[in-house]
């Protein structure tokens, strides 16, 4: 199960469950009520068997005179429970027929450990309940899911013929005519397209694990050269020093061309972009138009242009957790952006290196 269907299944099962749980706290509530109720009312039908025959187990018993708030045969809860009855050979007094709390609190404590045990029962219940109906919920949504990422994969695979034979005409091409900017500007689009193709293959399938080690500085190198060509009118500057990685380059490459083409795409002109490592912190910083809600960059369809689709720094984000370099983001509107990655655990260490 991915992540946004685990997502789904979760949000779906937890309201499901609390509706039932809220439904069934008001059932037991009002049981429980009904129960004590009850408890009281036959407390009170014992003192009239007491009155009537004398028969007061658990009960004590006490003569009073009559009074205007002395009202017989209704059950006091004042402290203990008592009750007045009359005496049918002295008009003058009243029985009173007393039940003490003490004996009162157990009757409602078991009947407490009843209704939880019902609760709790009921509540497993309506987990599964909940279970079953989040599984049924999702399936139409995974069906769903699954038709998108199959056509999705079509779509890539009947790309790759004719991007192909782009490639291969303009090759010959090349060697015909020599070097000519517009044929690397066509090369640099053709592969923008493959980088695009590579962006959406992450993000249906993620990442292999295989490390391999490789130079920073002749990465970022490479790369810059190319997006100096897709966006003439920034100027990149670069200030790291040999240091080698140790992780997937072909991952860590996608990274930096998804940071690297969003500095120069959302760029203003004559813009600047500056990749520095200091330490094991690695950051790009460019004097772009910035982002309104920088803490929601990295969500899925996310974006506050309208070019892209809003993958690109969930895919990043996406390909950071798993090389295990964490990733931030400092942006102001109309002053530009700044991204950070921490590449202490991919460094490549010394006593590799010897």
């Amino acid at each position: 199960m991915k992540t946004y269907e685990l997502e789904s299944f979760l949000k779906s099962f937890l309201i499901f469950l609390i509706l039932l749980e809220v439904l069934l706290a008001i059932n037991f509530w009002n049981e429980y009520q009904v129960k004590k109720i009850e408890i009281e009312e036959k407390i009170h039908i014992e003192m009239k068997l007491c009155a009537f025959t004398l028969q007061c187990k658990g009960l004590t018993t006490d003569f009073v005179d009559k009074a205007k708030d002395r009202e017989e045969n209704i059950l006091y809860k004042d402290g203990d429970f008592y009750a007045y009855f009359k005496v049918p050979t002295a008009e003058k007094y009243l029985m009173k027929v007393m039940y003490p709390r003490a004996n009162y609190i157990p009757r409602v404590k078991k009947l407490e450990s009843t209704l939880y045990n019902k609760f709790w029962f009921y509540s497993l219940f309506a987990a599964l309940v909940s279970f079953l109906f989040s599984i049924y919920a999702l399936m139409p949504l995974q069906r769903a899911l699954r038709l998108n990422e199959e056509f999705v994969k079509d779509i890539l695979h009947d790309f790759n013929t004719p991007i192909s034979s782009m490639l291969i005409n303009l090759k010959i091409f090349k060697r015909e005519i020599g070097q000519n900017p517009k044929i690397q500007r066509l090369e640099n689009n053709i592969e923008s397209i493959l980088s695009l193709q590579d962006n959406l293959r992450i993000f249906l399938k993620g990442v292999s694990t295989q490390a391999e080690k490789f130079s920073l500085k002749t990465l970022l190198e490479n790369r810059v050269n190319y997006f100096e060509v897709l966006y003439p009118d920034v100027h990149y500057k670069i200030s790291v020093n040999q240091t080698e990685l140790m992780t997937n380059k072909d991952a860590f490459t996608r990274i930096i061309d998804n940071l690297l083409s969003n500095a120069g795409k959302y760029n203003i002109s004559n813009g600047n972009v500056h990749i520095v490592l200091q330490g094991s912190s690695l950051t790009i910083h460019d004097t772009g138009k910035g982002i309104k809600k920088p803490s929601k960059v990295f969500d899925r369809y996310y974006k506050e242009q309208d070019r892209g689709i809003g993958i690109g720094l969930h895919i990043v984000k996406k390909l950071c957790d798993e090389l295990n370099i964490p990733i931030h983001i400092q942006s102001k509107e109309n002053e530009g952006t700044k991204i950070g990655l921490n590449v202490a655990a991919v460094i490549a260490k010394k006593a590799e290196e010897d």
